[in-house]
């Protein structure tokens, strides 16, 4: 899912296209993905695009005549700038928006269709699609430790709740966490102030350098590639591949559709988080420790030669 940085790249590039200019027709091929009935989507055309913004995880064009037209890319949601009149592609494209330079072509490269968009009326009716998490980027400390400890959950799991952190997915929780040398299965309320300082340091610091690095990849277009996969990331998406801070092995913890990645060494004090699903199955042969990870995989490999 396109999160904070992806987001703030895609506003930025698309913006220097269509900020200024109107949206002369806007062509839809899903029938599931306008969410809105009045004003209708066609309300839009005509209209001169004001500014871009972001609103949690959604990309809002604000346009004349207080229109709003929201986007929320999901998991798989992605824009293409093309030629004006671009065809919607058949498998893949869900809408296309029609400028005076050019069209933006809405696609989503997944059999759920989840992306969604909607045309609101009014600051009010926008603020209505807002989760309400705070900016992680902006947020005080005072505004951040209170976010994170208004409920007692997981980190990972509350720094990806759009109610508490807006914008931070699973790509990022990743990656801020292993910055802060926390673990992802740490309880908010057990974190003590210099910590929450900590994990606040390394939510800004990590989405502003993704941010820098994602922009300076664009180099001004609009992203033909957003994924939240990327070599450089320090453990997301990278299990099995040496942590570039310390060396070791990067874990992982898979529950349902969400996969956490890790460092034990770095954030856990070398103990091994317990899959639920391998944990279950293998119950006292879990190993409880790198070190009884790496000790059984030596094993192994010298009963096979």
């Amino acid at each position: 899912m396109p999160e904070l940085p992806d987001l703030t790249v895609y506003i930025e590039t698309i913006g220097t296209h269509v900020i200024g200019e109107p949206l002369e027709r806007a062509r839809v091929a899903s029938p599931f993905l306008v969410r809105t009935v009045d004003p209708p989507l066609r309300a839009c055309e005509g209209k001169r695009v004001l500014g871009m913004r972001r609103v949690g995880k959604r990309i809002v064009f604000t346009l004349e005549d207080d229109l709003f037209l929201v986007v929320h890319l999901m998991i798989a949601g992605r824009f293409k700038w093309r030629e004006r009149g671009a065809v919607i592609p058949k498998r893949l494209g869900l809408a296309a928006f029609d400028f005076p330079r050019g069209t933006l072509l809405l696609t989503e490269a997944s059999t759920k269709k989840r992306a969604s968009v909607h045309v609101v009326v009014g600051e009010a009716s926008l603020a209505a699609l807002d989760p309400g998490g705070v900016e992680p980027t902006t947020a005080t400390l005072a505004q951040f430790a209170e976010a994170l400890r208004r409920e007692s959950h997981t980190l990972k799991r509350t720094l990806t709740d759009p109610y508490l952190f807006a914008g931070i997915g699973n790509a990022y929780s990743d990656e801020i966490l292993h910055r802060a040398r926390l673990s992802p299965t740490r309880l908010t309320r057990q974190l003590d102030d210099a910590e929450i300082a900590r994990l606040r340091d390394a939510t800004r610091a990590t989405l502003a350098d993704w941010t820098a690095r994602l922009r300076a990849e664009a180099k001004g277009e609009v992203p033909e590639k957003v994924t939240a996969f990327h070599d450089a990331m320090a453990v997301h998406g990278r299990y099995g591949k040496p942590c570039p801070d310390c060396g070791a092995k990067v874990q992982r913890i898979v529950r349902a559709e969400n996969e956490s990645n890790y460092c034990a060494r770095c954030q856990t004090g070398g103990k091994l988080l317990a899959d639920r699903a391998l944990s279950r199955l293998l119950r006292e042969d879990w190993p409880r420790s790198l070190d009884e990870l790496e000790q059984r995989r030596s094993a192994a490999a010298s009963r096979t030669q």
